[in-house]
């Protein structure tokens, strides 16, 4: 789901087989309906944006052991009734593997093409309800709710997620989203954070937990989204990353995801330099916070290169870790 032309089909699904072989712990699908626009502008063959449910159901079958992730299914995408019964579904299916990242989306050019000439709609406020939702539709016999946005009335959706409960994770850096983290669900999500903006994204988090009367579960879940660039010396990993597609898509989202992250240069905010920089930044990481690396964009722009980074990151990251 990588946001400019880059995969087939097969080799998406390839992919994921390796990253297990490989020994990673999960792999996580982005959700987008149409292209976007800086895509539109540089590309003539738009991507071919796989519905991030059907193929991680798709991937369940051809793998044992790895996590299967959305990262982030956008929620005024889609109606929680129907949601419920997807997920709930695909957790089954995998044996207990899902994780669901969920968000309100970064690009306004899709909700226009979903409803022309926009609509008066707070996806904030919209997750929120959907989250709600979500959480009945998940533990009750019988679902009804009611809200500005949403409504469904005597729901008897089975069946439940295998999970208990399903592992949800906020996922932006807003202060919605940190606050949607703390009350409602099991974990956050953010991207191109550095370690000090994890630990007081975290705090936030507690405190707004705390305000509702909430102990966040024991396993509430960390899991920062970055980009890794690899190189022999920090200067090539540097001119990878800067001239990677994955570098273009970061500095797409500067006016929605990452709008408060533009101080600084984005390789500050990702995973860039030699094998022994990186693993430096990772422990750091860890000491900040973050569970989980996820969503991890390797600065390649063909499934080969991908490839060779991802065995190379397996090999000279990863296993200082296990």
């Amino acid at each position: 789901m990588y946001p400019v032309p880059y995969a087939s089909v097969s080799e998406a699904v390839e992919l994921a087989v390796y990253a297990e072989q490989l020994g990673y712990d999960s792999v996580w699908g982005n959700d987008h309906l149409s292209t976007q626009g800086y895509v539109r502008d540089e590309f003539d063959q738009p991507p071919q944006f796989l519905d991030p449910l059907t193929y991680l159901a798709f991937v369940a079958a051809r793998t044992e052991r790895i996590r299967l992730a959305t990262c982030v299914l956008v929620l005024p995408f889609r109606h929680p009734v129907v949601v419920a019964k997807q997920l709930a579904s695909l957790d089954h299916l995998s044996d207990g593997r899902l994780v669901v990242g969920v968000g309100i989306g970064a690009y306004r050019e899709e909700f226009e093409s979903l409803s022309p000439g926009g609509r008066d709609l707070h996806r904030g406020r919209y997750a929120e309800e959907a989250l709600q939702g979500l959480a009945q539709l998940f533990t009750e016999r019988r679902s009804t709710f009611a809200g500005e946005y949403l409504a469904f009335e005597d729901v008897e959706s089975y069946p439940k997620p295998l999970q208990q409960p399903l592992p949800v994770l906020s996922g932006g850096n807003s202060a919605g989203s940190k606050d949607r983290a703390g009350r409602l669900v099991h974990g956050w999500l953010p991207a191109c954070l550095t370690p000090d903006e994890v630990t007081g994204g975290v705090a936030a988090i507690h405190d707004s937990a705390q305000r509702v009367g909430r102990d966040l579960p024991d396993d509430f879940e960390v899991a920062v989204q970055l980009g890794i660039s690899l190189g022999r010396t920090r200067e090539e990993a540097e001119t990878r990353f800067r001239t990677s597609q994955v570098h273009a898509h970061m500095e797409s989202l500067a006016a929605s995801t990452l709008k408060d992250q533009q101080g600084g240069d984005l390789i500050e905010r990702n995973l860039v330099g030699t094998p022994d920089d990186v693993a430096e930044q990772v422990a750091t990481y860890i000491e900040a916070g973050v569970d989980t690396f996820a969503g991890s964009l390797f600065a390649c722009d063909t499934v080969g290169e991908t490839r060779e980074m991802m065995a190379w990151f397996s090999d000279e990251v990863m296993s200082r870790f296990d």
